[in-house]
């Protein structure tokens, strides 16, 4: 993401609504306001399937990549923690 005020700093909302736009919205009909939000979510939840295979997270499902990701980053903070109280001080309950 770029600074405020750059023309980065909105880049992946816009591309994301422009593919709403041209993918979805565009080629239907969408009778009132509570009609097109449920069907945008259907069509989000069904178009980033949490299961589907992602080539930016080395072929892993978005949610199994999520939690080793947060896997990883719990080891590290217990990592420093352990550094900042040092070898002597007791572990908190």
């Amino acid at each position: 993401m770029g600074r405020v005020g750059s023309a980065l700093d909105d880049a992946a909302a816009e591309s994301f609504n422009s593919l709403i736009k041209v993918e979805y919205i565009h080629r239907r009909q969408l009778a009132s306001r509570a009609d097109a939000r449920l069907k945008i979510a259907t069509w989000i939840t069904g178009f980033y399937n949490p299961r589907r295979r992602h080539s930016a997270a080395g072929g892993l499902p978005s949610e199994e990549f999520e939690r080793t990701i947060a896997e990883a980053r719990e080891r590290h903070d217990q990592k420093d923690l352990m550094v900042q109280r040092g070898p002597c001080m007791p572990a908190l309950a």
